[in-house]
């Protein structure tokens, strides 16, 4: 079982030297320690009659198990499929702990936030950079945290699907740089970023992203300071507090993206020219088919970015330079709120009532004091992965 953001590191350093003339490097990617995160399941043979992209588009990362390194769906044996089925582990009933569970957490790590009622819940980015798959159900909703390193694109969707709940794990296959995962249920693949199933039978089926945020572990600590912790899984509590997990993703990648120097295969022709590769953007979603609108967050940098997706009035507010950041409704108490940035006082402020709000939606102080934004449905990623998953998406304008 082997790591993914440990090949793309080698995939880096394979791309530099073939761009220098080299020849291409073979890197074996590290073994993992601490013991079993989730069982291999028991999935329902894929149904390759039933797709919605050509089968040869989807590319098995064999991670040096044959003499290929990316073999597609078409001409992959079963049982290789079936081996390469969960080589990067997927966490299944993590356990939480304490803000201060994760010795190695500073507060410059990511994170992805969650909300269920009055609890919330962090996710680092650095443990899901090994894992890149979370199932778990809180408050009653079963949700799934994702997230592919390639791509640094971040989605929570729920797991429920036509009345059905399912379970999510990784193929070790990629669609244009971006994680595939299969469901338990019925073998399914499912394109990462869209969250959408592109083979087997529910093929077309898309699932619902959740209200989730994106910033900085001391952003998040600070807004919301008895957040629970993914520390590890229920059989191995502390499993996530080893040091091997502080390593992050060295500098220098989202130039290469920027670049269109994908250390995995993408095609040109599907790209988007509109913004540079590797912009990180944010998008915000009204419903299944109400429409979407992707946020550049390096170009609105720290601010409240007003805007109308499907109808209906939001708000993006980014800190940090784009790091931080969160997606709301701007209609509260039956009116709807123009916002602005006051860098002074690092706070939100509402043109119609003078009221100042904080990054997780919330009113402190001014004649709105205690009311709170809905938080929208988001996706954060690099646009490449954007621009394919939802071609001829809006883009905001500031």
């Amino acid at each position: 079982m082997k790591y993914r953001w440990a090949a793309l590191l080698a995939g880096l350093l394979a791309l530099a030297v073939a761009c220098s003339g080299a020849a291409e490097l073979e890197v074996e990617k590290p073994e993992p320690t601490g013991g079993t995160i989730v069982a291999q399941p028991v999935v329902p043979q894929l149904d390759q009659s039933i797709h919605s992209l050509p089968l040869d588009d989807i590319l098995f990362d064999t991670f040096g198990t044959t003499s290929a390194r990316f073999v597609p769906l078409d001409e992959i044996s079963d049982e290789l499929q079936n081996g390469l089925r969960d080589a990067i582990v997927p966490v299944d009933r993590p356990a939480y702990g304490e803000p201060d569970s994760l010795p190695w957490l500073t507060d410059e790590h990511l994170i992805i936030g969650y909300e269920s009622g009055s609890e919330t819940f962090a996710y680092p980015i650095n443990i899901l950079n090994f894992h890149e798959i979370v199932n778990d159900t809180i408050g009653g909703e079963p949700f799934l945290v994702t997230y592919c390193p390639l791509c640094f694109s971040g989605v929570v969707f729920s797991r429920n699907v036509d009345g059905e709940t399912l379970t999510f794990g990784n193929t070790s296959a990629l669609y244009q740089s971006d994680l595939v995962m299969y469901d338990h249920q019925t073998g399914s693949y499912w394109f990462q970023v869209a969250g959408e199933a592109v083979v087997g039978t529910l093929t077309g089926s898309r699932l619902k992203p959740l209200p989730s945020a994106t910033m900085p572990w001391g952003d998040w600590k600070t807004l919301h300071p008895g957040t629970r912790l993914m520390t590890g899984t229920e059989q191995q509590e502390t499993l996530f507090a080893t040091s091997r997990y502080a390593s992050g993703f060295g500098s220098g990648y989202q130039d290469r993206i920027n670049n269109e120097q994908f250390a995995f295969p993408v095609d040109a022709d599907k790209l988007d020219g509109r913004l540079s590769a590797g912009e990180i953007v944010l998008t915000v979603e009204v419903g299944v088919d109400g429409g979407a609108t992707a946020f550049p967050l390096g170009i609105i940098g720290d601010g409240a970015a007003n805007a109308e997706v499907g109808g209906l009035p939001v708000v993006v507010f980014t800190t940090a330079g784009g790091l931080s950041v969160g997606a709301f409704s701007r209609d509260t108490n039956g009116q709807t709120l123009t916002f602005s940035y006051e860098k002074d006082d690092q706070n939100f402020v509402d043109e119609e009532t003078g009221s100042t709000w904080d990054m997780a939606g919330r009113a402190q102080s001014g004649p709105l004091l205690g009311s709170r934004l809905d938080r929208m449905s988001t996706r954060r990623s690099f646009w490449f992965a954007v621009a394919i998953s939802f071609p001829g998406i809006e883009i905001y304008n500031p």
